[in-house]
This record gives structure tokens, C-alpha cells and sequence, in this order.
């Protein structure tokens, strides 16, 4: 755990760039920094491994306060990614990696088992790439290869600024969903700066927003976009703040409409019997329960088999999306529900009133969480 009380950066001339700034990083958890230029979220994070040091208050890693230890020793234990990843570019990309672990004098064989290793976990294959040189790899390949270098000796704190600012949109996002990935996988307690609000939603467990060097707003997304603290913050969220919170609201499962269910085999008689005035359509499935189609009213008319007549579903998703998710496949396929699936298996729908209910009841939720 990282924990700060009261700290404050002060420079010459009287400059302040943090302001008796108290807060705790949960161990094991991902904490984004954001907020405006200035604010002095990279000097936080610059505090806690002692690249700069703090005018007034304390640091604590583990209950022991950083500035008791010596600054190389901090730093050897906390992995460090930055902007422009800093990759030494006369050395190999394996030897890149290795490099920590062969400052801590670990035996050869262990280092190159430990760079197999993690070349491996950022989805980069080490018999391709551990011989080239940092010029030889694109800018998302070598921002993978920073975030290898920082996790050689198996760190528990991970600090990171702004690591993938500097990448296209596309590989942006495919950087952030792998390292979402990585993160599932080693549960490292890792601080992450970052001027983009849509980025801090996306991967944090928690948000703090700073501003003049203090803490404007500290929670999780979800209370953040519901319940945002001040006008800053609600600026800083930006005018979809709506559509972000269908971002981090799960689907609920209890919460879905249930359309009457045909099987693909059912004679088209019994499917024109579970029409009514709300449901014009019905679901068809087959014997796995798993949708293969839908029926509307006009299509059940004579006789015949349900799979007849069955037009394909537009919109499908998966009950471990978001709604966001959910409302993004309504939109693309112009449908009026989303079916969705728990595996294969058919679990409901989601309708335009679905989404409506759901942001009506996130408030409620999030207040009893609290209390």
C-alpha cells in the first residue's frame, strides 16, 4: 500500500505544486491521477519513488516512509513506465528487460526465463522479438516492451505517466485493453497518470481528481459519474457523462426484460399464441437455449415451423459487457433490443426503457453502497 499525509511540493520562489495532499492507494489496485495541466498529478507520482522529493509531509510504502530508505533501493522495487517508454536503443529488447533483474544480481538463467516470461505476458513472442533493437519495433510494440522492463523483478508498485499518450488512437486501445489483461492477471498496486478522463474510466479501480495540487475527487468511476463533487470535475467529465456511466454499469441480469421464448421447432401456431398487445415478437431458440432468430407477428401468420419463418437477431452481447456496450450494438444495428447471453444460453433483453431504468437506479445503488 502507498499512503501520503499531507504532502507538499514547494519550489524556489515559492511555486506550489501539491498542497498538503493526504490519500492511499489500495494494494493490489489500479489508481488513475487525472486532472487539468499543472494540477500536479506527475509530481505525485514523482514523490513516491523519490524522483523528486517532497517539501513538507510523508510518504509510506508499507507503512515505511520513503524517505528512510535510499532512493535506488525505492526505485529497484517499484516498476516505473513512462510517456516515451525510454528504452535504452543500443541494447536488445531482451536486455532491455532484463535490465533490473540484472541490477539486482540475479544468476543468467533466471534472468532470461524471467524475459521469456514477459515478453510472453504483453503478447509480445520472444523468439521474434527479443534479439531486435527498440527502431525496429512500432511505438505500441516498444510502449509493451516499458511495461515489461518495469515488471522485471516482479515489483508491487507500478507507477506509470501517461505510458500511452503518445500512441494512435487504435493502438491505443489495444494497449489498454492488454494491459487491462496484465493487470487481472499479476494485481500489482499501480498509480496512473493520465490527462484523459475517457482513459481513467476505462482502466481504473479508482480516480483521483486533482486540481492546484489538491484533491478535488476521490472514488470509484461509477460514484464519480454519478455523483461528481464539484464543477471541475463535472467539466472534466465532459458533457456525456451519461453515456460514461452506462461505461462502468454492468449488466444486471434480474434487471432484463423477458419476451415470450419460442424453440426453433414449435409449430408457428403456438408463437402466434404468445403474442400480445407488449410483446409482438418473440425470441426463438434452439434445444441449447441459445437465440438463433426472432419472429414478429406478420411472420407467424399460416402454418409451418417456427424456424421457417425466423429472421436472424440483430443485436446479441455478452452479460459480462456494460451497457454502454449493449446501447452501442441497439444503435449500430438499428434494433429495438439486445438480446443477451450468458455463454450460449439466452438470459432476457434489453430495451430503450431497459437503459433508461438502469441509469435511474444507479444513484440508488451506489448511495446504499456507501451507507
Amino acid at each position: 500500500m502507498i499512503r501520503l499525509e499531507r504532502v507538499t511540493k514547494r519550489y524556489p520562489g515559492g511555486q506550489l505544486a501539491v498542497r498538503e495532499l493526504t490519500i492511499e492507494f489500495p494494494t493490489g489496485q489500479l489508481t488513475m491521477l487525472v486532472g487539468p495541466s499543472g494540477c500536479g498529478k506527475t509530481t505525485t507520482l514523482k514523490m513516491i519513488n523519490r524522483l523528486i522529493e517532497p517539501t513538507e509531509g510523508r510518504i509510506f510504502h508499507d507503512e515505511q516512509d520513503v524517505t528512510h530508505i535510499d532512493p535506488v533501493a525505492l526505485r529497484l522495487r517499484m516498476g516505473y513506465v513512462i510517456q516515451n517508454v525510454g528504452l535504452f536503443p543500443h541494447m536488445s529488447i531482451a536486455d532491455n528487460v532484463a535490465t533490473v533483474p540484472r541490477l539486482l544480481g540475479w544468476d543468467k538463467k533466471k534472468i532470461q526465463q524471467r524475459v521469456v516470461e514477459l515478453l510472453e505476458l504483453v503478447g509480445l513472442d520472444p523468439k521474434q522479438f527479443a534479439r531486435r533493437y527498440p527502431h525496429q519495433l512500432s511505438g505500441g510494440q516498444r510502449q509493451r516492451v516499458g511495461v515489461a522492463r518495469a515488471l522485471g523483478a516482479d515489483p508491487p508498485v507500478l507507477l506509470m505517466d501517461e505510458p500511452f499518450g503518445a500512441i494512435d488512437r487504435i493502438a491505443r486501445e489495444r494497449l489498454q485493453n492488454e494491459f487491462l489483461r496484465i493487470q487481472h492477471e499479476v494485481r500489482k498496486t499501480v498509480i496512473f497518470v493520465t490527462h484523459d478522463i475517457d482513459e481513467a474510466i476505462k482502466l481504473g479501480d479508482r480516480i483521483a481528481i486533482m486540481n492546484a495540487g489538491r484533491l478535488e475527487q476521490y472514488d470509484t468511476p461509477a460514484v464519480i459519474l454519478a455523483k461528481p463533487a464539484s464543477d471541475l470535475v463535472v467539466d472534466l467529465l465532459g458533457p456525456d457523462r451519461g453515456l460514461k456511466r452506462l461505461s462502468v454499469t454492468p449488466i444486471d441480469l434480474n434487471a432484463l426484460e423477458r419476451p415470450p421464448v419460442a424453440h426453433a421447432d414449435d409449430p408457428l401456431s403456438d408463437a402466434r399464441r404468445m403474442l400480445d398487445s407488449r410483446w409482438t415478437r418473440v425470441v426463438v431458440i434452439d434445444r441449447n437455449g441459445r437465440p438463433v432468430g426472432e419472429l414478429n407477428r406478420d411472420q407467424a401468420d399460416g402454418d409451418g415451423r417456427v424456424a421457417d419463418r425466423a429472421r436472424p437477431l440483430d443485436a446479441i452481447i455478452g452479460a459480462d459487457r456494460t451497457l454502454f456496450d449493449a446501447f452501442s450494438q441497439m444503435l449500430i444495428h438499428q434494433a429495438n433490443w439486445v438480446a443477451v447471453v450468458d455463454g450460449d444460453r439466452f438470459c432476457g433483453v434489453l430495451t430503450p426503457q431497459s437503459f433508461v431504468a438502469a441509469i435511474q437506479r444507479v444513484p440508488a445503488e451506489l448511495e446504499g453502497a456507501r451507507q
